[in-house]
């Protein structure tokens, strides 16, 4: 899939925008309109290695996703890499930009792109899964910018992976 791109502005400082986002149990709080079952796949939900897996429920397929932080440059990038799709054939890659902006504000760049490898998960992403995902996306940006600027920001009540 060409990659999606979405960006916001939020009136909070980089750093605090950082340190949200560098936790993947906060993921759940923006993007719970979107992606379902959230597990924290080990007990240090913060930094390189942190990971969480989902269900995602596109209209007209339901799959199974995974991602972890492979990079996070303080303050301004926080990269995931992980799979999705049947047996996890679809790589995927996740960035956060933050870059510091006027009156104390950041804009959050943010970039998804998958990798699929057969024919059968193109065409699923063929089927509208591309202009889907921007939409919850951005969504998911504006809810993730309206509890960091309202101060509601928090952790979900995530539980770890059974293992």
């Amino acid at each position: 899939m060409r990659p999606i791109a979405v960006s916001r502005t939020v009136d909070a400082p980089r750093e605090r925008v950082f340190e949200y986002l560098v936790d993947v149990a906060n993921h759940a709080e923006f993007s719970d309109h979107y992606l379902s079952d959230f597990r924290l796949e080990r007990l240090d939900s913060t930094g390189v290695g942190a990971s969480a897996s989902w269900r995602m429920d596109f209209p007209l397929a339901r799959t199974w996703g995974d991602a972890a932080i492979v990079e996070a440059d303080r303050p301004h990038l926080i990269v995931l890499e992980g799979r999705s799709g049947r047996i996890g054939r679809v790589q995927t890659r996740a960035e956060y930009r933050l870059v510091a902006s006027d009156h104390g504000m950041t804009r959050v760049d943010y970039r998804f792109e998958t990798h699929p490898r057969t024919g059968a998960d193109r065409f699923k992403e063929a089927l509208g899964m591309r202009a889907w995902l921007r939409h919850k996306v951005r969504r998911g940006l504006a809810r993730m910018a309206r509890a960091l600027e309202q101060g509601t920001a928090s952790s979900h009540a995530v539980r770890p992976a059974a293992g």
